[in-house]
Formats: C-alpha cells, structure tokens, sequence
C-alpha cells in the first residue's frame, strides 16, 4: 500500500503514516527499508500490518511539503544519525540489509568501519569482539550497494570464498614444505632465512588474497548506480 508521512520525530524514531485507504499507521524508524531519511508529506510504500506500517520503502522523487529530493531530507531537523545533514541513516545503512545504498553513503559507511576496526585493535579481547560484530555491517553496506548495482547480495561472499580457500591452500603448502623437507620445527626457529623461505608461498597468496578484497571494494564502491527503481527498492539518487 501507498501513502504520506504525516510526522516523523528523528529523536525517538517513531511516527505516522496517512494510507491512500485513509486510515493512518504508526511506524518507527526500524521498519524502513530505504536509506532516505523520513519527513512529513513524503510518499512512502508500506505494508500495514493492523494500525502498525512495516517495510517502508520512501519513494524516490515523491512529491513532498519539506522540501525533500529524491526522497531525502533536506532540513536539519531530519538528517540522519550517522553523518549530519548529509541524508546517511546510519541504522537503515549499517544494520539493514534491504534496499539500496547510493556511493557515497557506502563509502561513509566503510569509513566509519574501517576507522573503528583501528582503533578496536588497540583494545585486546573486547576489541576483537567487537570487530567480529562489526562485520555485520560491514556485509549491510556492500550487500545494499550490490543491490543499488541491480545485483544481487550473494556475490558479497566472493571475497570471503576466496580468501577461505586461498587461505587453505597457503597452510597446506606450508604444512606439505616442511614435511617434504624432512626439518622439523626446531631447525625453522633457528634459521629464520630458512623459515622465511618456506613461507615465501603463503606471503604470495596473501598479496593474492589482499588485491582481491581490493578489487571488489572499489567494483561496489565506484560502480554507479543502476539507473531508475529495481527489484530492491527506488533509486536512493532519486534518478
């Protein structure tokens, strides 16, 4: 179903929503399903569930009385959490996994989580919690930016696949080296050249490993939006 948004309170995340039945719905900021920022008198689609609206989606280009474009909120009243005044909903961007996610919010996004993994290795045991934890939102972001591709959200496990499996490989060539060299590990820890060596492969896989999460960051990160609305929700650009 379609309808408007009558108010939106940015602070407690809740409001309410005039359906096209004309009956009005409660919603909070949990249940949308767009990166854009709710405001009053943006068209939005919904699906009512009793007095209640989930999965709203905010509708890109809908007309508005707040001076929102292509669905994003333009006074400083409604900008989101995560970067103000700028449109970036930090809660739909890091811990959704619905809709879309133009560039440029990806990239806040990944910045916000690339500066918290430094600092949380500063920080032992809580700290690699955490960063463990981290890699929810990490998957949020780029499985929404693949879908503002037109692409689907699975092709976010190549990285994952192949660094798993390079990774194998790097410890069974290391394993079989040491076995066919007939050394145990005490002749490794006194030659350090010796050790060095052995690993030369495994240090190649890595490089392997480390150009392939490189070349998929900047794929999902430079790519364009798809153009229009596709099966994942509105064009967050409002294009």
């Amino acid at each position: 179903m379609r309808g408007e948004i009558l108010s939106y309170d940015a602070t407690t995340g809740a409001g309410l929503i005039s359906g096209d039945d004309g009956a009005r719905y409660d919603f909070t900021s949990a249940a949308l399903q767009s990166p854009a920022v709710p405001a009053a008198g943006v068209r939005v689609d919904f699906v009512p569930e009793g007095g209640v609206a989930t999965q709203i989606l905010i509708l890109a280009g809908a007309a508005t009385t707040t001076g929102v474009a292509g669905g994003y909120a333009a006074s400083a009243a409604s900008a989101a959490v995560g970067a103000p005044g700028s449109g970036f909903d930090f809660q739909s961007a890091m811990l959704s996994f619905n809709g879309r996610l133009r560039r440029s919010h990806f990239w806040i996004g990944w910045l916000i989580l690339f500066g918290a993994n430094i600092v949380l290795n500063f920080i032992p045991f809580i700290g690699a919690v955490i960063s463990l934890a981290l890699i929810w939102s990490n998957l949020a972001i780029s499985v929404k930016r693949l879908h503002d591709m037109g692409k689907t959200g699975w092709l976010v496990a190549i990285p994952y696949g192949v660094s798993f499996a390079l990774g194998i490989v790097a410890v069974v060539m290391m394993v079989a080296g040491i076995a066919a060299s007939g050394m145990d590990e005490s002749y490794y820890e006194n030659n350090p050249m010796a050790a060095l060596s052995m690993m030369g492969p495994a240090i190649g896989i890595f490089g392997i490993i480390m150009l392939v999460n490189l070349a998929f960051l900047l794929w999902v990160g430079i790519t364009d939006s798809q153009k229009g609305e596709n099966r994942f929700g509105p064009n967050p650009k409002g294009q």
